[in-house]
């Protein structure tokens, strides 16, 4: 398999419309608020989601234009494997946040702990679920210590 084609099933609305500025992970800014618009064609998708508290986005980096294999993350001046840092700039540019579901109305659903830039295509949801995603006796490698509240983007990922 050389590609995949996959197709958006809705946008994701925030107010962060530059890179500079915008929080670096979601969970770390709770109260930062969004909309996430599905399109007609998914409407049915949705049903039943409203007995969640959070759900997982999954996301393309619309504004990744490039990657590099190793890079300088948020958080730290030296350089690491891209598949050990989060950042947006992947050979495939996919991103995924754990955000609280506030409400749904109709196609519209109301999030909180957004960390995504406006018009971000959204991929798929998944209902966030405890006792499948939460790990246990976790180890977070070069980013022990290093994080606390509210780190913003400073713009090194442009």
């Amino acid at each position: 398999m050389n590609e995949v084609k996959i197709k958006p099933i809705g946008l994701i609305h925030t107010e962060f419309k530059n890179k500079e500025g915008m929080p670096i992970q979601g969970n770390l800014n709770p109260n930062n608020k969004g909309e996430v618009e599905v399109y007609d064609e998914y409407l049915d998708g949705i049903f039943g989601l409203d007995g969640f508290s959070h759900i997982i986005l999954i996301y393309i980096f619309h504004e990744s234009k490039r990657y590099n294999l190793k890079q300088k993350p948020f958080l730290e001046n030296k350089e690491f494997g891209v598949f050990a840092i989060r950042s947006p700039i992947r050979p495939n540019p996919i991103g995924f946040t754990i955000v609280n579901l506030d409400g749904i109305e109709k196609n519209i659903l109301h999030i909180s702990g957004v960390d995504m830039l406006d018009k971000t295509p959204l991929l798929d949801i998944k209902p966030y679920v405890p006792q499948f995603d939460k790990k246990e006796n976790v180890r977070i490698g070069w980013l022990k210590n290093r994080i606390n509240k509210n780190h913003l983007s400073d713009g090194r990922f442009k």
